[in-house]
């Protein structure tokens, strides 16, 4: 796929047909470069591959305003078992619901995707408030936990909770909770609508930059907003080793949980979570719309992430990892205990072999819920063989 990677932009027909081995940094580059009023609601990692984003869900800054990158597919063109090329007509609308969402690659491979362009406004505002737990964020993120999935879909607010040194302990540790955020819209309409809704994090106007869409692009990518936008074409990153895992939050962590959550962090050098708001647009389409289920009734997601340098500290950071995924079961999604595909995750279960769809539900159901047996029954109908299998791939239902 790696030399499958044109992108084509219609702004008049405000779509876009983008190769799968395209990068999402291609793709925003791409859009920046044909209009300052056009964005689309993907990711913000820019060496991530367009197709399995969109593929597996795809969320990003803007998926409370417009849903995920998923949602906003209008058409694929595909390559089956049999050879035949297909597109949303040809393949029926079956197989286009199962490839929004549920993995491409068990149904076949698609080799470019038609996404509908959503509108931008040609100023956004960015702000960031960290706080440490001497700076009251343990009440701060009590208070995000009920509103950010609230607010209106145009304003995304996530937290994200690493260690830094403490003020007050020499040569310790604490807890930093940063509230990010962005808005589609100016700075003067943002405060208000945040002192309405979270006057305790006190924004004031020198916390917020106005700035373009496409340099908040570059800002969640950890560039800065004046850096050449030529940097979203950067194919090749190093990355150190590290670990991830999801999970879905229905109701509020309640303060015991989170000061032994704030207790495991600290055991760590490099711990990371994520906290992405739900809400807006995600809570009015309908679980079964795509295979992708963590729409209404979820408050937020999380990512786990630890990264280390040497192989022989792989064994404690993953063991880490997993005691912090154990240690945060009575406070997540139950019955399953929901996962993003995207964040792959292999200690949930794997196929072995041709794994039978029976066995495949012990991690087809985190991923996918009640729509993992509907995508069972499509993988029959156009692939019963299971000649398209990894992993965690879709198995055939029977």
């Amino acid at each position: 796929m790696f030399f499958i990677r044109s992108i084509s932009i219609d702004i008049k027909d405000e779509s876009a047909w983008v190769q799968a081995g395209a990068t999402l940094g291609e793709l925003y580059y791409a859009i920046a470069n044909a209009s300052n009023v056009f964005g689309f609601p993907a990711g913000s990692c820019p060496t991530v591959g367009v197709g399995g984003h969109l593929s597996g869900g795809g969320f990003g800054t803007i998926f409370r305003k417009y849903g995920l990158a998923a949602d906003n597919v209008i058409d694929v063109h595909m390559v089956d078992v049999n050879g035949k090329i297909l597109n949303r007509t040809l393949m029926g609308e079956d197989l286009f619901w199962a490839i929004r969402g549920g993995g491409g690659s068990s149904f076949g491979v698609i080799t470019s995707w038609k996404i509908k362009l959503v509108p931008i406004p040609p100023i956004v505002t960015i702000f960031n408030v960290p706080k440490t737990l001497d700076q009251n964020a343990i009440n701060l993120f009590q208070k995000w936990q009920t509103i950010a999935h609230k607010l209106p879909g145009q304003l995304f607010l996530h937290s994200v909770m690493g260690v830094t040194n403490s003020s007050s302990i020499i040569g310790g540790k604490t807890v930093l909770v940063s509230f990010t955020g962005l808005y589609l819209g100016k700075a003067e309409n943002l405060l208000p609508l945040m002192q309405n809704n979270f006057a305790e994090l006190d924004l004031h106007p020198n916390n917020c930059t106005e700035m373009s869409w496409i340099q908040s692009v570059l800002y969640f990518a950890g560039y800065s907003i004046n850096e050449s936008l030529d940097v979203l074409l950067q194919r090749n990153q190093t990355f150190r080793s590290f670990k991830a895992k999801s999970d879905y939050v229905m109701e509020p962590i309640p303060m015991v949980g989170l000061k032994g959550l704030w207790n495991m962090l600290l055991e760590e050098d490099t711990p990371i979570l994520i906290l992405t708001p739900y809400g807006g647009r995600m809570s009015e389409i309908s679980e079964s719309e795509t295979p992708f289920p963590h729409r209404n009734g979820i408050i937020y997601g999380i990512q786990y992430l630890v990264y280390w340098d040497s192989n022989e500290e792989t064994t404690k950071h993953i063991d880490w990892m997993r005691r912090l995924y154990g240690y945060m079961a009575p406070y997540v999604s139950k019955c399953p205990r929901a996962a993003y595909l995207n964040y792959r995750d292999l200690d949930i279960g794997v196929n072995r072999g041709n794994t039978s769809y029976q066995e495949a539900k012990s991690w087809g159901f985190k991923y996918f819920k009640g729509n993992f047996e509907r995508l069972a029954q499509v993988k029959s109908e156009v692939d019963p063989s299971n000649f398209f299998r990894n992993e965690q791939s879709i198995p055939p239902l029977s």
